[in-house]
């Protein structure tokens, strides 16, 4: 079986999370069949075109890793890949159907079209066209060219009796009474196509074998296939993934929707958030394959090369899946420590430098095993490493280095005792630091929190940060010591005389 997919988007803005599942499955199903993946841009509704959309795009599909073989920029032997440099050739089909009886010019105004579908309303029928024009005579047909100045629509001449059966790869047969749908539009009066003509013409001529779309296009599908039919080509066989629904599992996750909040968390919603709030690209396509696929027996971490081989269409749930945003935090953090610490180094670098802070990419590569199980999102590198990348050294006040059952008298004792061993320290390494310390906590009869606790708040001055050991060896020996014989005299405030 050759296998042919694509993954047809419109420009109309950013790329939503939904059309990045339905991009991801195609990919997926693609390359589980060694077959070719198709990107093809539908922006034949210049109303919604959007300046830019193209590169958002496809910038985001690179990013995910989501690569194509044929497309806008690669080409192929069935370009153009763009649907508004295909216009002559959906010309081409529309007239051969209005030759062939398949399809009619329909002459009616929208304000004719608005009293239809009000009267429509009014009388409990149904709301779609009534076929005015699909029948008129050439004089008839003629006059209306006349009086409306030769502007007209096409509209597809659906058979007005029986069944259409449409066989979806996920939920079986779907049937649909032909005399409960309508002609719909196939080219606009601006010389356009709509999307169902252009996407049967362009699937065929592509030679797409397989279509997975969003489930939205179902009620879509009988005209499709009747478009087929009235070519007289082949469907390519057809599947319609299910919606990624609201976080309480109550309508779809859309485009146009506010962005929710979850325990007070922010929900992003369109592919270009997820980079901007630190998300990797590994774990939103884990996220997004388990949302309405299962690769099996519980798994829920796994990477792309494992889910092509064991991805099956016939396996997806047709049933939407709520957003969930604690799973994805979750799988996000999980693939944050499993990357190569380089790699993870690399993605964190740009992140502290959108803070303001210039990064000492020695420094970076050394903290970064030491936060890496830390981290849900990457910009989590902030609150545990800011310390690192600050201008000026900004000292707690003294309060704060008094740890649980110790006087300021006692913990300066035991922050001095610690720069005194510390300045001996000819080798000024992790191991070697918390092996002289532990032993100095049984010299001088503390608790180690008491004098741990307060070294990291005299020199790193934060409560959250990587553990000390390391941070003390990346802060380096001179500067650990000036920390601390300033923390030391702090302290001195806080002293009766008397003691």
């Amino acid at each position: 079986m050759t296998v042919r997919v694509r993954f047809a988007p419109s420009p109309t803005g950013p790329l939503h999370i939904g059309g990045v599942r339905t991009a991801l499955f195609n990919w997926l199903f693609a390359r589980h069949h060694n077959g070719a993946f198709v990107l093809r841009i539908e922006d034949t509704d210049r109303s919604r075109y959007v300046e830019g959309s193209i590169d958002l795009i496809t910038e985001g599909l690179s990013w995910l890793g989501l690569d194509w073989d044929e497309g806008p920029d690669k080409g192929g032997p069935y370009g153009p890949y763009i649907q508004s440099e295909r216009l002559d050739i959906y010309h081409q089909w529309t007239d051969w159907l209005v030759e062939h009886g398949k399809a009619y010019r329909c002459y009616c105004t929208p304000e004719r079209l608005e009293r239809v579908r009000e009267a429509n309303k009014k009388a409990g029928r149904r709301v779609g066209y009534d076929r005015r024009c699909r029948n008129l005579s050439e004089e008839e047909r003629q006059k209306l060219h006349e009086e409306t100045n030769g502007e007209f629509v096409v509209r597809f001449a659906m058979p007005l009796g029986g069944q259409t059966v449409v066989n979806d790869l996920i939920r079986g047969n779907i049937t649909f009474n032909n005399e409960e749908l309508t002609d719909l539009v196939l080219m606009k009066s601006d010389g356009f196509p709509t999307y169902h003509l252009a996407n049967v013409v362009d699937d065929h001529l592509m030679e797409i074998s397989h279509i997975l779309r969003a489930e939205e296009w179902i009620a879509s599908a009988p005209v499709h296939a009747q478009l087929y039919e009235a070519f007289g080509w082949e469907m390519p066989q057809i599947a319609h993934l299910p919606v990624i629904l609201n976080p309480n599992g109550k309508g779809k996750l859309s485009k146009r929707s506010a962005r929710f909040t979850s325990e007070g968390m922010s929900i992003p919603i369109l592919l270009h958030e997820f980079p901007e709030e630190g998300y990797v690209p590994t774990a939103i396509l884990n996220f997004l394959a388990n949302t309405g696929w299962h690769i099996g027996e519980d798994q829920e971490v796994f990477y792309m090369d494992e889910a092509i081989e064991k991805f099956d269409i016939s396996n997806v749930n047709p049933a939407g899946t709520a957003f969930d945003i604690n799973k994805l935090q979750w799988l996000n953090g999980v693939h944050i420590r499993q990357m190569d610490p380089v790699e993870l180094a690399k993605l964190l670098k740009p992140v502290i430098e959108a803070h303001g802070y210039e990064v000492n990419a020695g420094a970076l590569l050394a903290i970064t095993p030491h936060i890496q199980e830390r981290l849900k999102l990457l910009p989590d590198v902030i609150e545990f490493t800011e310390f690192l990348w600050k201008a000026e050294f900004e000292p707690v006040a003294p309060e704060e280095l008094i740890q649980n059952k110790m006087d300021a008298g006692g913990q300066q004792k035991a922050l001095q005792a610690a720069y005194d061993k510390l300045q001996t320290l000819d080798k000024f390494d992790a191991d070697t630091i918390e092996a002289e310390l532990r032993t100095l906590v049984d010299e001088i009869d503390v608790k180690a929190g008491q004098l741990f606790g307060s070294l990291r708040m005299a020199v790193i001055a934060q409560i959250v940060s990587p553990p000390l050991w390391p941070s003390l060896e990346i802060v380096g020996k001179e500067t650990v010591l000036e920390r601390l014989k300033l923390a030391i005299e702090s302290l001195d405030a806080l002293i009766p005389e008397a003691e």
